[in-house]
C-alpha cells in the first residue's frame, strides 16, 4: 500500500507539473520580465507560435534573465532589442544592447572574446547545446546574444 501510495503521489506531482510547465506564456513571462526591466528602454519582437516546447521556453526566459541582468551590470547601453522568432526548422533568440561591455570585465570560451567568460554566458550556451543549439556572441557596436534551436521530432 505504502509503495502504490507513493507511486500514485509521484505521478500526481509529475502530471501537475507539466500541466504547470506547458501553460507557461512565454510572450507574457518576458513583457512581464521586461515590466520589472528599468535600467533603460527594451524593445521586444515576438514572432513565435504558442505551441512552444517547455525546453525552448524555460531556455528562453532564463537566458533572458541572464542577459539583462548582465546588461545591467556589465554594460553601458542605453537601449536593447529582443527578437524571439520560429522559423520552419528552428527557434531563434536575440539580445542585443548598444553599450557593449565593460572593458575591465574579460570574457573568453568564445574565439572570437579575450579572456574569461563569466558564468551567466557559459549557462547560456550550455542552455542552447542541451537542446542541439548554438550560441553566438558578438561584440561591434554594443553587444550581440544569438541562439539558434534546430527543432526535433514532435518540437
Amino acid at each position: 500500500l505504502h509503495t502504490s501510495l507513493n507511486s500514485a503521489m509521484d505521478s500526481i506531482r509529475t502530471s501537475v507539473h507539466d500541466l504547470r510547465d506547458e501553460s507557461v506564456n512565454l510572450k507574457d513571462a518576458i513583457e512581464s520580465m521586461l515590466q520589472e526591466f528599468t535600467f533603460c528602454p527594451v524593445q521586444l519582437h515576438f514572432d513565435m507560435s504558442l505551441e512552444i516546447p517547455k525546453e525552448i521556453k524555460y531556455c528562453f526566459i532564463t537566458v533572458t534573465k541572464e542577459a539583462l541582468s548582465n546588461i545591467i551590470r556589465h554594460s553601458r547601453a542605453t537601449k536593447v532589442q529582443i527578437r524571439m522568432q520560429e522559423h520552419p526548422a528552428l527557434y531563434q533568440l536575440c539580445i542585443e544592447d548598444n553599450g557593449g561591455r565593460d572593458t575591465n570585465r574579460p570574457l573568453t570560451a568564445f574565439p572570437d572574446m579575450p579572456s574569461q567568460t563569466g558564468m551567466g554566458l557559459s549557462n547560456m550556451e550550455e542552455r542552447a547545446k542541451s537542446l542541439g543549439g548554438r550560441l553566438q556572441i558578438m561584440q561591434k557596436d554594443g553587444f550581440k546574444i544569438f541562439i539558434t534551436i534546430p527543432k526535433k521530432e514532435g518540437f
